[in-house]
């Protein structure tokens, strides 16, 4: 009786839904679909460099041969770098066809994560994606990072580049965004560089972390005239992830356990 009920009851629902005229739903993958642009068609060629044809064999090579699937996001990565820095259709479709899925699986992980950018032709849930600039900077946005003045960070390089959030200066330089969690919360806030300048030959994605209003202004400008700041904690008094002065506690070397034949013990 109640099986009969659910399945009446669901076949309502789908007669509901059948009521409804296409243009007017906003559920499922009509929050997602790509519209044609100059430099984003579906049907362009794109391949990728025989330099990188070399780094797709040995990407895939980590995988079984079955899961070819597997390499899907260092695919993607390594195309976005020959790209400059964005995703975009024609790529992700080369990328399927290596790994052998269908386009609407590379199409769904290149959507996912916001390390990957489509560029302003995408709709992904009724926003516009971003384009970036040749230095793409990443704001941390998580708690740790906000409590010690993410927000801060992040308005001192929009305010000094001119732009806003997931804007392009004008020169293409430069770009900013948000990322959440980069992973080092102890060294709080901080800043990821995705350097897209000397294309995927070249690329380098670094963490600036311990930063300031005043020293993440000194990031850009350094990498405006072309030089490589120091990566990892901006703050000169600490060593990695350690304390301001050096560490306190944990001075020497650990001791060995006193038995390591665990079923001797």
């Amino acid at each position: 009786m109640l099986g009969h009920l659910a399945a009446q009851r669901l076949r309502e629902i789908r007669q509901a839904f059948r009521q409804i005229p296409q243009a007017s739903r906003s559920f499922s993958t009509a929050l997602n679909y790509h519209l044609d642009s100059p430099d984003n068609i579906v049907d362009l060629p794109w391949e990728f460099t025989d330099a990188n044809k070399e780094k797709v064999k040995e990407i895939i090579s980590h995988y079984p041969s079955n899961y070819k699937q597997s390499a899907v996001i260092p695919l993607l990565d390594l195309a976005q770098q020959q790209h400059g820095g964005w995703l975009p259709v024609s790529a992700m479709n080369a990328v399927a066809k290596i790994i052998e899925v269908a386009p609407i699986r590379v199409y769904e992980v290149a959507t996912f994560y916001s390390m990957f950018n489509p560029n302003k032709a995408y709709v992904v849930n009724c926003s516009l994606a971003i384009q970036v600039g040749q230095y793409h900077l990443l704001v941390c946005g998580t708690t740790p990072c906000m409590i010690r003045g993410s927000r801060e960070i992040e308005d001192a390089l929009l305010g000094h580049l001119g732009v806003k959030r997931n804007e392009v200066t004008k020169d293409g330089l430069f770009s900013v965004g948000e990322m959440e969690c980069m992973g080092s919360c102890v060294n709080a806030p901080m800043i990821t560089v995705a350097d897209y300048s000397n294309g995927s030959e070249g690329y380098t994605y670094n963490y600036y972390e311990d930063v300031t209003p005043k020293r993440v202004v000194e990031i850009v400008e350094a990498l405006r005239r072309g030089e490589k700041p120091l990566r990892g904690t901006q703050n000169p008094k600490r060593i990695n992830s350690g304390p301001e002065g050096g560490n306190t506690t944990l001075l020497s070397e650990p001791k060995a356990p006193p038995c390591r034949d665990l079923d001797a013990c």
